[in-house]
């Protein structure tokens, strides 16, 4: 019985000996690869659909819907204190309301190319580097004044009445 029990501690004794071996060799052995830090690459951000008023002579006219994309590094926008996109609507909107070549009733192309490559340009001026990399239109469209009233009035929607147009007595 000695010898039984003896032949049991020595097989968990190698056992043991054998796994933290293993172990140990491994933990110094070096990868088969040498590891790469993540290219992280350009990532994309969505812009919020940007509406510019098109005032002419002191009336507003339609509007300029824009909806617009940009790329930029994604290890540069993880370190950013803040994020580009309120700089890049602001500046497409000042492209398109202040600096835009837009002129009515003269439906023509206009150098859509330039226009983003300024937008980028006042971008990376902002925050100081070479941030967003390229500005992409998703959608770009005008919609007159009068176009926006008939929408409404197809869809049946009035304003809402007040209390007082109702005839309701106010409550306060």
């Amino acid at each position: 019985m000695m010898r039984l029990l003896f032949i049991g501690l020595w097989v968990c004794l190698v056992t043991l000996l054998a796994s933290y071996g293993g172990a140990y060799w491994m933990a110094g052995s070096p990868t088969g690869k040498d590891e790469q830090p993540f290219l992280a690459g350009l990532e994309y951000r969505r812009l919020e659909p940007i509406n510019v008023p098109m005032i002419i002579d002191g009336t507003v006219r339609g509007y300029v819907i824009a909806k617009l994309v940009f790329t930029a590094d994604a290890a540069t926008l993880r370190q950013l204190p803040i994020e580009p996109q309120i700089f890049v609507t602001h500046a497409a909107f000042q492209e398109i309301y202040t600096d835009g070549r837009i002129e009515f009733g003269k439906l023509s192309k206009y150098n859509l190319s330039e226009m983003l490559n300024n937008i980028r340009a006042k971008v990376n001026e902002k925050l100081n580097g070479d941030v967003v990399k390229e500005i992409l239109v998703d959608g770009i469209n005008y919609i007159d004044k009068s176009e926006i009233r008939a929408l409404v009035d197809r869809s049946g929607e009035a304003p809402k009445k007040t209390s007082a147009a109702t005839g309701e007595k106010a409550t306060h």
